[in-house]
């Protein structure tokens, strides 16, 4: 455990310094990815790479080539997740992949959404906005990506008034990879809000399961 929490430190600190000196990723992803083995040289690999490396599953440099670095990787991912130990990334390993984790172009959206909701928070105040994010993904009762989460009508008043547009700083990023990689301040939180500021009378019906910062978090 401790092994990995440094290895997810350091996966945090070298993804961080890339995205933070290059432009956000404006990239488009297909909803169904390839079937990927040894050997598979596909669009698709860099996806596969950035999300296991996201999770600490995989500490090499991304590539379009899937090695054996990547199907050790695969295969550690699959044992912790219940999932069918093959090394080989199908439709299974996948879809609980991209409930579990986030590509570039999504680790971007969550910065997004972190730095407009809650730049003025502490840094856990930060990360839990993003564990919300990853909770309601991780959830039935809500869009199955993370673009869809963010983006869904009146969820949340930073996409309403433009703050989603902002540039997100270098403790966004590394709140958005916490809470990627499992860190979950909440306790399981799909809601939050500022009582100081909230209009509907709903939300105080939801049962809360802690106050971090200004916002009060609740399932």
């Amino acid at each position: 455990m401790m092994k990995k929490k440094i290895w997810q430190a350091l996966i945090a600190f070298s993804l961080i310094t890339a995205l933070v000196t290059t432009a956000p990723s404006t990239a488009v992803y297909a909803a169904s990815s390839s079937t990927l083995s040894y050997g598979s040289y596909d669009g698709d690999v860099p996806d596969l790479q950035f999300r296991l490396k996201t999770l600490a599953y995989f500490n090499a440099d991304v590539t379009s080539f899937f090695g054996e670095v990547t199907r050790y990787s695969v295969l550690l991912f699959q044992q912790d997740y219940g999932l069918t130990v093959d090394g080989i990334a199908g439709p299974e390993t996948w879809a609980a992949l991209k409930k579990a984790s986030v590509n570039q172009h999504e680790l971007d959206l969550l910065a997004r959404i972190i730095y407009g909701e809650a730049r003025g928070e502490i840094y856990e105040g930060q990360v839990a906005v993003g564990a919300v994010v990853m909770n309601r993904l991780a959830s039935a009762h809500f869009p199955n990506s993370v673009q869809g989460v963010i983006e869904q009508p009146g969820a949340f008043t930073a996409v309403s008034d433009g703050q989603y547009n902002k540039v997100p700083d270098e403790t966004a990023y590394r709140a958005a990879l916490d809470a990627v990689a499992g860190y979950d301040p909440t306790d399981g939180a799909l809601y939050y809000f500022n009582p100081e500021t909230a209009t509907s009378s709903w939300i105080w019906t939801r049962k809360q399961t802690g106050k971090i910062g200004h916002h009060i978090f609740a399932v």
